[in-house]
């Protein structure tokens, strides 16, 4: 990324303050939604190979919400079951709302969770220093592949636990999408080298081939009002462009020429719609990618 930028996941607050505004401009959480209540349940269906007790791994797991719709979709594919859920989330805040969601939520009793504050490569070196030999029926790494320096490694390590049956599920943005469209674009002045910033489903489908890693993929069709960016010093629009860019203050640390291209390109057809009304919708397809354990 540009010398003169900051990346936004350094700043946690304005992180999830921007965080919360893309979920209210978007439909991500209804897509997932759809997909969790109409596909999911025939994917969990063959997981657990008839156990009366379950594991799953939530990996970037935020706030919960759409951790404990999985939970409730998989509850009611094994009825009866208990459940051993390790939550592994790095940001203090998203734990602890996490813990209040659960507090307010009936009928959780069957799942024990294990409060696990640290990223995704910090929990595989823990893991790895107890020596644990637990395997995992399911586990999710929803929207999160983005903030690991070598996402073909993570993956191998958490299909590496999955027990007989046991499936991995992962969403990213589909290499179709807006993003994809913006980070093959401006990949250098905008993507964070210490992680994986810029990472599709493209991305991770290439390095699965490469690996001869058999998966199933389905498209999430989802999308964003941006309408906001395109007003100069609007507060909100100011929050949204700092998450699509990932950069901080970006309309404020960027170069005019770099400014411009973003803008320009955020309205370019190929990431945008531009309704007759003036509003701009942009593509934030995302797409699901199944694998089963190692074979």
């Amino acid at each position: 990324m540009a010398s003169s930028l900051k990346s936004l996941v350094d700043d946690d607050s304005r992180y999830q303050k921007s965080f919360g505004l893309f979920l209210e401009r978007s439909s991500e959480h209804q897509c997932m939604r759809d997909f969790i209540h109409k596909l999911l349940p025939d994917i969990l269906a063959s997981i657990g190979d008839g156990k009366s007790h379950l594991n799953v791994i939530g990996v970037g797991s935020g706030a919960g919400e759409i951790d404990l719709e999985m939970l409730s979709q998989l509850r009611l594919k094994h009825p009866g079951v208990t459940v051993d859920n390790e939550v592994v989330e790095p940001s203090g805040q998203q734990l602890h709302n996490y813990k209040v969601l659960v507090s307010q939520k009936p009928d959780l009793d069957y799942i024990k969770f294990n409060w696990n504050k640290m990223t995704a490569s910090e929990f595989e070196e823990h893991w790895k220093a107890k020596k644990m030999t637990k395997k995992a029926d399911f586990i999710h790494m929803i929207q999160m592949l983005y903030y690991v320096k070598d996402p073909g490694a993570t993956i191998s390590f958490f299909q590496s636990l999955l027990d007989k049956n046991g499936k991995l599920l992962i969403i990213l943005v589909s290499g179709g999408s807006g993003w994809g469209k913006l980070w093959r674009t401006y990949r250098n002045q905008l993507c964070n080298k210490e992680i994986s910033q810029c990472v599709t489903t493209g991305d991770i489908k290439s390095i699965l081939d490469s690996k001869g890693v058999s998966y199933q993929n389905y498209e999430l069709p989802s999308q964003m009002d941006i309408t906001e960016c395109f007003t100069e010093g609007d507060e909100k629009g100011e929050l949204l462009l700092d998450f699509l860019t990932e950069v901080l203050d970006f309309s404020k640390t960027a170069s005019p020429e770099l400014k411009a291209g973003v803008m320009e390109l955020l309205r370019h057809p190929d990431c945008s719609v531009t309704l007759s009304n003036g509003k701009v919708i942009f593509n934030n397809n995302l797409e699901v990618i199944i694998i089963d354990q190692h074979t």
